[in-house]
């Protein structure tokens, strides 16, 4: 099956990722658990503005943000195997121009197996069978631009539920999901 794979949230820890870059930069103590909401970054930062925070965000040590990134545990090598078992894995994710380039090159330093790399805000465009995301800004439309494919939602403190989509909390369940529909 041809899978749609977010990133940030989903494979990359982007809230543990910026929280340890601002604390290091601002000497502040963030815990992940204080960024619970979408775009809560400003409620818990100095930023007046999302601008801001994507201004700061831009350069890092010559790098954005988005290089800076781990991933969450396990999910390059569910990847991985998931691509080993036939499937076919399309990164579909959402960036600042400004990190296109460093998303690019994250990804094949994670050794993260994409037949493509599509980076844009309407994800529904990019056919696929299954989705997985967690942006509650993308689940809509997903769900109602892309009646005939399975979109899941990774379950993350930041969204609730979507009529239509199928809650899944981590990649096991996620692949029991695919076994499921194969």
């Amino acid at each position: 099956m041809r899978l749609g794979i977010d990133l940030d949230g989903v494979v990359a820890d982007f809230t543990k990722g910026w929280i340890d870059l601002y604390n290091r930069e601002f000497g502040t103590q963030l815990r992940v658990e204080q960024a619970d909401t979408w775009d809560g970054i400003t409620s818990i930062t100095h930023f007046e503005d999302m601008r801001d925070f994507w201004k700061w965000s831009a350069d890092l040590d010559g790098r954005s943000l988005f290089w800076h990134l781990e991933t969450f545990p396990g999910a390059v090598q569910a990847l991985q195997d998931l691509d080993r078992e036939g499937h076919e894995i399309v990164i579909v994710t959402m960036k600042p121009s400004f990190a296109i380039d460093d998303t690019h090159q994250w990804i094949t330093a994670k050794k993260i197996p994409a037949s493509e790399i599509h980076v844009l805000e309407d994800k529904w465009r990019i056919d696929c069978d299954v989705y997985l995301d967690d942006g509650p800004h993308v689940l809509p439309g997903l769900v109602a631009n892309r009646p005939d494919s399975t979109v899941c939602r990774y379950v993350r403190p930041w969204n609730e539920p979507v009529p239509g989509a199928i809650d899944v909390h981590d990649f096991d369940e996620f692949r029991a999901l695919l076994r499921r529909l194969e």
